[in-house]
């Protein structure tokens, strides 16, 4: 079972920016669409971004022109820019397969993103 670990999280002030990382286990990492996710306190947690194997990528409404995803197969890894940041973004992310797919990994920690003044 491939593991993901979420991390580059942190209070962060309105207008600022912060790049998170997510690390897969597993090789076939490479072959699948992947996807940034969110969930606020006391909210369902919900799609952010995704980007398929090959680098289309796709974004919420919410977060479109201020977040980049992407992902370096070489390395396992996918990353989310996130810039102009608003108290709204506030909440901890998770990265897993993208919506849809016919596989799941097991969700990580994720990790904690505070926007606040």
């Amino acid at each position: 079972q491939v593991q993901l670990v979420e991390s580059g999280g942190g209070l962060v002030q309105p207008g600022g920016s912060l790049r998170l990382s997510c690390v897969a286990s597993g090789s076939i990492f490479r072959l699948l669409p992947m996807g940034w996710y969110r969930q606020a306190p006391g909210q369902q947690r919900v799609f952010v971004a995704t980007i398929t194997s090959g680098g289309d990528t796709n974004y919420a409404d919410s977060v479109k022109g201020r977040f980049t995803i992407s992902r370096d197969n070489a390395k396992n890894t996918m990353y989310l820019q996130m810039n102009s940041l608003k108290p709204e973004d506030t909440a901890v992310y998770y990265c897993n397969t993208a919506p849809g797919q016919s596989i799941a990994f097991n969700w990580g920690q994720g990790t904690q993103v505070t926007v606040s003044s």
